[in-house]
């Protein structure tokens, strides 16, 4: 495992499929989730030059966060969050990437020492063992959203599912950067809906083709 030398293919990659779709590299975020090892690996990680750090699990942010909170990084949750752990975490966090209920975001006013740029999970796909918002639900969520101003809605963030194919991801993908112009347009306050949160190791650069500008790259990292 050559950290640097996947990180610079990593960002190489990225720069190209950003080109591909006539988008400045700069305007793809890379997140490097380090879910998978110890505290001292990411610190490595982090010398390579990685800006953006995340992870799913708010044990692991938090201990991710205690071993680097010295480093200049974004801070990206961005696995689900049980309602009782917010008080816990929220505040050490910059961006919070899934979003899947109103009450989630009525705790989150509640604990929030400041506002926090999250993304609204969407179901897009609608698999059963997927959480997130169908798009039927969103019209409602947003409307009720709409009164925290600790909860920025920056963006949606989505996942395709583990077995799609190439042609599904794509469709997926372009659904919801759709889906986030339809609700860009409508200028809710404290949403400014102009980030897409898609795309992991496996299918990264089809979401960069549909307009992502954070990806959530892990396994290829640290292979």
């Amino acid at each position: 495992m050559n950290l640097q030398e996947n990180k610079n293919l990593i960002f190489e990659q990225v720069a190209l499929a950003a080109e591909a779709a006539n988008r400045s590299k700069n305007s793809v975020n890379v997140i490097a989730v380090t879910k998978y090892v110890d505290s001292e690996t990411a610190k490595k990680l982090v010398d390579t030059g990685i800006e953006h750090i995340g992870e799913n699990r708010v044990d692991k942010f938090l201990d991710k966060y205690e071993a680097l909170k010295d480093q200049q990084l974004t801070w990206h949750l961005i696995g689900s969050l049980q309602r009782r752990k917010v008080k816990s975490v929220i505040n050490f966090v910059d961006y919070f990437h899934a979003l899947d209920s109103v009450k989630l975001a009525a705790e989150i006013q509640k604990r929030a020492e400041k506002p926090v740029k999250c993304f609204l999970q969407v179901n897009i796909s609608e698999e059963e063992s997927k959480h997130g918002f169908k798009v039927t639900e969103v019209e409602e969520a947003i409307a009720e959203i709409a009164n925290f101003d600790k909860v920025i809605v920056v963006g949606l963030m989505t996942m395709a599912p583990i077995d799609a194919s190439q042609d599904e991801i794509d469709t997926i993908f372009a659904r919801t950067n759709q889906l986030r112009r339809q609700l860009q347009d409508r200028k809710i306050k404290n949403m400014p809906l102009t980030e897409l949160s898609m795309g992991m190791s496996g299918d990264y650069q089809i979401a960069i083709k549909n307009g992502s500008t954070f990806v959530r790259i892990g396994t290829s990292f640290f292979k």
